[in-house]
């Protein structure tokens, strides 16, 4: 990866669409310009915050700072940035530095719980920090929940910091205990070893515990149940050839990288036995938005018979969505589709569509796979997803 390149596009992608237009500069996160007073001032405070070591794939709380792993980065580079403030973690969540619906709620609790403890801060500046992270990512509902999980425990205890590190460990705490029930939920899906297809990244890099379909397909490897993995290099920015490849070598599972435009091709030939997905989001209907390219994997996967699932914390769920229709999808810039990592493929002024999720209809999913229960469609249609 060209670095002058990346710089640039990294400070880009902190930008929304409109500040880019109007050529707004901003500074990056204050993580790069600390001096190591800063750190030391940083680490004291934490050191009074009662939150205990935390040590996850990418996403760490050790000798009293909050480290996230520069996913823009991978596979090549394993770079750990220190996060001094909620501004970081909500421009680093902007720009996929750390990414994962479930990932970037844990972080956002973290970050918010440590800032609560500044002898200089406000109350006021905890709501607003609390604001800015709940709108780093419109179309994350865990996000947003764990946000909200945060200021209630803010408000019932009166504005007491201490309040707020309980609660962001018990959202950790809760996180793991899902990801572990909702992969055995997975496995007892399968009842013989299968080759599966997978879309995006959805294991330990997007979550603090095992992971979701990713989860699943660790734990069937584990159990003799999962021979090999498709995976989706999912454009534009190739999570899945750069994220679920990385953890895939580090879990030694057998795997093979695919563009997105080959999966119907291995579907045809017979030699995908499941496809395996995340969420984003989940409507109470069932519909749900994850990575874009997933909708047309859910429609290929229809017509060849195969099997298809999305696996999701139960907090994925959003009971103020009734359907598909009423998720928000974020557009992210256009030069992410242009090229990436310093190559230009496209003319730099060409027009680009930029979605970065899309909605898949329930009518295509074979099962809802949650901590709390898998889900076929005659339990989503007796609305037995709002008592999950």
């Amino acid at each position: 990866i060209n670095a002058e390149y990346m710089g640039k596009f990294v400070w880009d992608l902190t930008m929304s669409v409109e500040e880019q237009t109007r050529g707004v500069k901003r500074p990056m996160s204050s993580w790069k310009d600390a001096s190591e007073a800063d750190a030391q001032l940083s680490r004291d405070t934490n050191a009074r915050s009662g939150i205990r070591e935390l040590t996850g794939l990418s996403l760490r709380y050790v000798n009293h700072q909050l480290e996230v792993l520069d996913q823009r980065l991978l596979p090549q580079t394993e770079t750990w940035m220190i996060c001094y403030s909620p501004q970081d973690m909500s421009d680093w969540i902007k720009c996929l530095a750390i990414r994962g619906a479930p990932l970037i709620g844990v972080g956002a609790c973290l970050s918010l719980a440590l800032f609560s403890h500044r002898p200089e801060v406000t109350s006021e500046e905890v709501q607003s920090a609390a604001t800015l992270l709940r709108d780093s990512r419109p179309t994350a509902v865990n996000l947003m929940r764990n946000i909200d999980f945060m200021l209630a425990a803010w408000a019932e205890s009166p504005h007491s910091p201490q309040a707020l590190s309980v609660a962001a460990m018990a959202v950790w705490d809760k996180e793991v205990d899902m990801y572990n029930n909702m992969s055995r939920l997975g496995v007892s899906l399968i009842t013989k070893p299968e080759v599966v297809l997978t879309h995006c990244n959805t294991g330990s890099l997007a979550t603090p515990g095992l992971g979701t379909a990713l989860g699943v397909i660790k734990m069937g490897f584990q159990e003799g149940k999962i021979k090999h993995v498709y995976v989706d290099e999912t454009r534009p920015l190739l999570q899945g050839g750069r994220l679920t490849a990385y953890e895939l070598s580090k879990c030694g599972i057998p795997y093979t990288v695919i563009c997105d435009s080959m999966a119907a091709a291995l579907m045809k030939q017979g030699r995908i036995d499941r496809v395996l997905v995340g969420a984003d989001r989940i409507a109470m209907n069932g519909d749900f938005a994850n990575k874009i390219g997933t909708y047309g994997l859910a429609v290929v996967a229809r017509h060849h018979g195969v099997p298809f699932h999305t696996v999701a914390p139960a907090t994925t769920l959003d009971p103020n969505c009734p359907n598909g229709d009423a998720i928000p999808i974020e557009e992210r810039i256009p030069d992410e589709v242009r090229g990436y990592g310093g190559m230009i493929w496209s003319p730099q002024n060409c027009h680009v569509w930029n979605p970065a999720f899309d909605v898949t209809p329930v009518a295509l999913v074979t099962s809802i796979i949650l901590d709390t229960g898998v889900f076929g469609h005659e339990a989503i249609l007796n609305g037995d997803l709002a008592r999950a």
